[in-house]
């Protein structure tokens, strides 16, 4: 008898800036090889599900296109990144089906036939699956309603794993864009010491994260160690609990990946569900091999000679 496929594990994934589609950095790092290895694992998914901080709604809307295309929405970065493009299928079918499901659960959903992707889809869709081969469904999110709402929509969102489709949010586990602002907008994002505040509320989330402590995440403002510093606002860490919700209250978040970008920009990623341990675990055994083969390489290049010597 065939041994059915495992639930794909909903994730949120953190996506900083729009620079990251230009330097992607140990977060677009991550990004491709979790790419490669979820077609390995899983295959390619029928469809995803995309929850990103930069497309919000009075209520949540799916954007049910046929096709979607990258959307610049943002101001005064590099030219170069408005020259990307990321033209992704839509998944109307999908759109439909859902709705009607949604609305069962009793929310509030509506369904339009506009489409686009946000700089926080399109820019991470970029490394995970770049040959933009896989229909997206965006799903505009309620920015003013508590992470409990948000945890419920994703609750919701549920079955859709079964249906081999990729439940992703895009946000940022830290995003107080005034602490990069002072730096400069076009600062080198990396090479900053991680600012205490960041680290420690990172660290809150993944200790509050690992034990199920979802009352306490619920109410992280409150909780957690620098949350208004580290989220003057909250839409950019929102989409963690849409996913989380996906994943359900009896698994463990998982995280993935823990990178920083300008000091305070946390790019932590997450895998929730019944499925995120096994992935973590092939997460960890992939990081380890390029760990193990990136030695090598770096000893050489030290004892190499210098240019003329």
């Amino acid at each position: 008898m065939d041994t059915p496929a495992p639930a794909l594990p909903p994730l949120f994934v953190s996506h900083g800036s729009p620079m990251i589609a230009l330097e992607p950095g140990d977060a677009g790092r991550f990004l491709q090889r979790l790419g490669q290895l979820w077609r390995r694992r899983y295959g390619p998914p029928a469809a995803i599900l995309a929850v990103s901080a930069h497309t919000a709604a009075r209520v949540p809307v799916l954007l049910a296109a046929p096709r979607h295309a990258a959307v610049y929405d943002f101001g005064d970065f590099d030219p170069a990144l408005f020259r990307l493009r990321y033209d992704a299928p839509g998944a109307p079918a999908l759109a439909r089906a859902l709705e009607a499901r949604l609305r069962d659960a009793g929310q509030p959903v509506q369904r339009v036939d506009d489409g686009g992707l946000d700089h926080g889809s399109w820019t991470v869709l970029r490394y995970l699956f770049p040959d933009a081969d896989v229909p997206v469904l965006p799903l505009a999110y309620v920015p003013d309603a508590p992470p409990a709402a948000q945890f419920a929509l994703g609750a919701a969102l549920a079955p859709l794993a079964r249906e081999g489709v990729l439940v992703l949010g895009s946000g940022s586990i830290t995003h107080n864009l005034r602490r990069v602002f002072a730096q400069g907008l076009h600062a080198p994002a990396a090479g900053r010491p991680e600012v205490p505040e960041s680290a420690a509320f990172r660290a809150w989330m993944q200790a509050r994260s690992s034990a199920r402590d979802w009352e306490a995440l619920f109410d992280y403002r409150r909780r957690a160690p620098h949350a208004l510093d580290m989220h003057p606002s909250d839409e950019h860490l929102l989409p963690w609990y849409v996913a989380a919700g996906a994943g359900g209250r009896d698994a463990a978040p998982q995280r993935l990946h823990a990178s920083v970008t300008h000091g305070c920009l946390g790019m932590d990623a997450y895998a929730f569900g019944p499925e995120a341990a096994a992935l973590r675990a092939a997460v960890d055994a992939v990081d380890a091999e390029a760990d193990a083969a990136a030695r090598p390489a770096a000893s050489a290049a030290q004892g190499a000679p210098a240019a003329g010597a």
